[in-house]
């Protein structure tokens, strides 16, 4: 009812201005067409905009705090962390961590593939995964997993 009151309120404050503009013949006429334009507005601006009234908030689940969704956020960010991390390697070392931690392929496979030795294979990927390590921990990941 609280747009009845605020429709009654505007009238009379119109009728009020008006009036004290210039003279209005008749004062419940004019009144009766104020209230109904100002009704009328107020239907159109909820058709446009319509409002519901909530009464608790804390029921409406705007925010999902469930351990998935705080998980998927933890998982994104390591992600990122993870894939500025490895930007941060040589290439070599990078490319070959990608291949064989990450992609799974064996030494022997990324040395055929790059046409490397598998020894040297090994040697950047050893050293590509200390460096990946210490540039984690440097931005304050200590472990990766879990």
């Amino acid at each position: 009812m609280r747009d009845v009151d605020d429709v009654v309120q505007e009238s009379y404050l119109r009728v009020w201005r008006a009036s004290a503009a210039q003279p209005i013949e008749s004062a419940r006429a004019f009144l009766f067409r104020v209230a109904r334009n100002i009704a009328l507005d107020l239907v159109r601006r909820d058709r446009r905009a319509p409002l519901e009234q909530v009464g608790d908030f804390a029921g409406l689940n705007v925010v999902d705090e469930s351990n998935d969704v705080r998980h998927g956020v933890v998982t994104r960010e390591r992600i990122a962390l993870l894939a500025e991390s490895l930007d941060a390697l040589p290439q070599r070392q990078r490319q070959l961590v990608i291949l064989c931690k990450l992609q799974g392929l064996s030494h022997r496979d990324a040395a055929v593939q790059l046409g490397l030795a598998e020894k040297t294979v090994t040697e950047h990927v050893y050293r590509g995964v200390q460096r990946l390590g210490e540039e984690l921990q440097r931005r304050g990941l200590d472990r990766f997993a879990g």
